[in-house]
């Protein structure tokens, strides 16, 4: 995989630039490379976006000049999902692109151009199945197995999918006369125009049960309860979704339809994701920012100890690397930034504002750096 170039480098601007330097730069890039442009690069254009994203955003910027790519959640050259996302929430809802409306458009101009290859494999194939998984936080960054449950439509055990009652053969269907499709005339804006569809009678096999099978009622499938184990990886994000292929609904005479499993994460109470990186923040006081402590932190992989050092100021940023989010393409994880924030104590004794004073008296003497 190449390695990234620098987005200062990918903008063309200094290190120093300011952020109206930066926008103005991003949009002479992003104008010249558009893909929709004539002689546009639709590569160069994503790396120009990805870098405006980075350093129009004043925490990712000052993260990106600390550490880099891996401060950003782009350490492995890759920062989406490598799933498809698609709307939906609900449970058992299908989607079926063939059939009226604009499809029947699509499949008459199709026609012209080497004939309607797409609508002849929705013939062919059961209907396509969406559902969802909810995972919590540390599921969606090591993987898991998740069982679902089903309603799918199946191949009629009793009849094997024939649709006839056992003991009994099919015979040609008369509507299509054993083609599995009927034509029909529409009008057009270009005059009347020849169309096939499926047969209503014989849902595209050609033939007809003589008898109708006593279990489907000649359809070959029936609705049943399926168990079905989704194999969820290392690293997945909400909005991903997960294809099993064979796994949607079957069609009597054809092939299975797949499923499609949306991921939705729930959210940490106390980490925030990044891209590969994983967000969070720690508080320390005044006195253990001046002088330098250990503290305990929270990690996806448990507690460790983290040296502050002496000085720390409020917002500091420290990274834990290889504690972050697992690579969906390729090995290893992202990193840890843990943002420090320092607490000001609000209640103070009389001693400890006199220390205070002291000391501020002191700093103003220039006795302290």
């Amino acid at each position: 995989m190449a390695e990234k170039r620098d987005y200062y480098e990918v903008l063309g601007v200094a290190k120093s630039a300011s952020d109206d330097e930066i926008k103005k730069a991003f949009r002479k890039l992003a104008v010249k490379h558009h893909p929709d442009k004539e002689g546009g690069d639709e590569a160069k254009f994503k790396e120009i976006n990805e870098a405006y994203e980075v350093l129009k955003d004043k925490q990712k910027r000052a993260r990106y000049d600390q550490f880099g790519h891996a401060g950003v959640g782009g350490a492995n050259g890759y920062s989406g999902s490598p799933f498809e996302g698609f709307g939906g929430q609900g449970q058992n809802i299908h989607f079926d692109f063939g059939g009226g409306g604009f499809g029947d458009l699509g499949d008459i101009f199709s026609s012209f151009f080497g004939g309607n290859q797409r609508g002849a494999r929705q013939q062919n194939r059961g209907r396509d199945v969406e559902t969802a998984v909810n995972l919590t936080f540390e599921e969606a960054i090591f993987g898991t197995d998740k069982k679902i449950s089903l309603n799918l439509n199946a191949i009629c055990d009793y009849c094997k999918g024939s649709g006839a009652e056992p003991k009994f053969g099919t015979k040609t269907c008369s509507t299509c006369q054993g083609s599995g499709q009927e034509v029909k005339v529409i009008n057009s804006l270009f005059g009347p125009i020849q169309q096939a569809q499926t047969c209503h009678s014989c849902r595209g096999r050609g033939k007809i049960p003589e008898k109708r099978c006593t279990a489907c009622g000649g359809d070959g499938i029936k609705r049943e309860k399926q168990d079905i184990t989704v194999k969820i990886p290392a690293g997945v994000d909400e909005g991903s979704a997960i294809r099993l292929n064979g796994r949607g609904e079957a069609l009597a005479g054809g092939t299975n339809g797949d499923l499609y499993v949306a991921i939705h994460v729930q959210p940490h109470k106390k980490f925030t994701r990044e891209g590969d990186l994983i967000l969070s923040e720690e508080t320390i006081s005044m006195i253990d920012a001046a002088l330098g402590c250990e503290i305990e932190v929270d990690t996806v992989d448990g507690p460790l100890v983290m040296k502050i050092p002496a000085g720390t100021q409020p917002g500091t940023d420290f990274k834990l690397s290889s504690h972050g989010v697992p690579h969906l393409r390729g090995d290893g994880r992202g990193a840890q930034i843990i943002t420090i924030r320092v607490e000001t104590p609000t209640n103070l004794s009389r001693k400890q504002r006199d220390l205070l004073e002291q000391f501020d008296g002191a700093k103003k003497r220039r006795l302290f750096n």
